[in-house]
């Protein structure tokens, strides 16, 4: 098994600098012959080893598409009238599902032994093989080395990752009910698995994006809050007038489009608008003065009148009788297919978890914690925090098919990533900077909206803020 260190000092000795993809490739696949490979056939004057230059290696992308609507269609998440009623079994069902998804995305990768297997048969011992679990607990040890617990449907082994391998890095991301994959090699009795290599179900390194065959653009956004004594009505009017011009096809929001009653102590004295079906009426009228030509797409939030437990159900009918027409309703999260481009829209409310989970992770940085998703195949992988999921016999959390767009909201702050294909947009809010968010030193940056290019996934954002907008940053 090749190290970071091992994949970097050879290509450095033959004068190159590697891709981090590259070497990601190297640490899970690779071996000393493909790297004399690579290096055998690199085209002159090649300064950095891409992933382009893997033998064998090729963008794969889901070629055409069939479209039950060419231009809008709800692929998961559509509006319905029934409400499930969870079940006790539906935990078992519910985190038996997640497993069964993720591992078969990393199976190939990992070729992993039944926990089982490892402890009760000797001839596994101190030689390399892999596994595949749910991660029951993660923990630092005495020694600074992260320990992982880990389970899968015949068992579970703790696992050690040193903090003097390269693995341990993404070992300090470790959070509880990630399925991850790990190689390595048990100790003598059986009891520890000493870790090699972390594997996630993550995107696969040779996506890449499918992109509309027709001219479109959508126009990304989240957190309207209105009703909230700081909800931005001169800088909503400035978009408003903005689509009369610009006629976008789409426009996708992405929750918390009122800010609602009772979200937190308090609530009513920060409120404009003090009755929910009053704020409704209000969001309906300023949607109704948006072009009628327009496709909006309207998704849920923790802030907005239904459940709090994800997947959260569309907005009932009671609060959507005033809404245009060309409205689609659908839950959170969903995903939605604009032109054949698949968009994941979800609020956003494991960011909370994420952020104080994962070193270093922060509220100013959302496209890291769009990153950390991607990578886990899960929009929010950890249960029992602050995010409410409600337990099902399928987890629809789980981020498959691999969407084109993945978009955010929640945070109140603008970010933007590509990782492995997929373009990450969290669209910031319309709700000036609140008193929560002055005692946390948070600083929003609201009244912006993300442009996107369907046929070729560019994006701009737009402020919306003061003189002179709005303005392309």
């Amino acid at each position: 098994m090749l190290s970071d260190q091992e994949i970097v000092s050879r290509f450095l000795e033959a004068n190159h600098q590697v891709h981090p993809e590259v070497v990601q490739f190297l640490r899970e696949h690779g071996t000393h012959s493909m790297i004399d490979q690579i290096v055998s056939g690199l085209p002159a004057h090649c300064l950095v080893v891409a992933p382009r230059h893997i033998p064998g290696w090729k963008p794969e992308r889901d070629g055409a598409r069939f479209l039950a609507d060419p231009e809008l269609d709800v692929l998961a998440g559509k509006a319905v009238s029934s409400v499930e009623k969870a079940d006790f079994n539906d935990f078992y069902f519910y985190f038996r599902d997640r497993y069964n998804q993720l591992a078969a995305m990393m199976r190939s990768r990992v070729n992993p032994l039944p926990i089982e297997a490892l402890a009760r048969n000797t001839r596994y011992r101190d030689q390399e093989c892999g596994l595949i679990g749910m991660v029951v607990e993660a923990r630092s040890t005495a020694k600074g080395h992260r320990m992982a617990e880990l389970e899968d449907p015949t068992g579970t082994i703790n696992v050690l990752f040193n903090k003097d391998r390269d693995v341990f890095a993404e070992a300090e991301k470790i959070v509880p009910d990630e399925v991850i994959g790990v190689k390595g090699k048990l100790s003598g009795d059986g009891s520890l698995f000493f870790a090699d290599t972390l594997i996630r179900p993550d995107i696969p390194l040779q996506h890449a994006p499918f992109t509309s065959e027709t001219p479109g653009t959508a126009v990304l956004i989240s957190d309207v809050h209105v009703g909230s004594d700081t909800f931005m009505e001169e800088e909503w009017l400035r978009f408003s007038d903005w689509l009369d011009d610009a006629q976008p096809r789409y426009l996708l929001i992405a929750g918390d489009l009122v800010d609602g009653i009772g979200i937190y102590p308090g609530q009513d004295q920060e409120l404009t608008i003090t009755s929910i079906d009053e704020q409704y009426d209000v969001f309906a009228s300023m949607l109704r003065d948006l072009p009628a030509s327009c496709r909006i797409v309207v998704s849920p939030g923790n802030h907005d009148a239904v459940r709090g437990s994800e997947p959260q159900p569309a907005l009932p009918a009671r609060f959507c009788e005033k809404f245009p027409s060309n409205v689609t309703l659908v839950e959170n999260p969903s995903l939605v297919s604009l032109q054949g481009v698949r968009v994941t829209m979800y609020h956003g409310r494991s960011y909370d978890d994420l952020i104080s989970m994962i070193p270093g992770a922060s509220y100013t940085r959302p496209e890291e914690m769009m990153v950390e998703m991607l990578k886990r195949r899960h929009l929010a992988a950890t249960y029992g925090m602050r995010t409410p999921i409600k337990p099902a016999k399928q987890d629809r959390l789980v981020i498959d098919p691999i969407p084109e767009i993945l978009h955010t909201g929640h945070v109140h702050i603008c970010g933007m990533t590509r990782y492995r294909g997929v373009l990450g947009v969290n669209a910031g809010a319309w709700q000036a900077q609140t008193q929560f968010q002055k005692q946390m030193n948070i600083q929003p940056t609201p009244a912006r909206a993300a442009v996107v290019d369907l046929q070729t996934l560019e994006t701009q954002f737009f402020d919306f803020n003061g003189p002179g907008a709005p303005r392309p940053i």
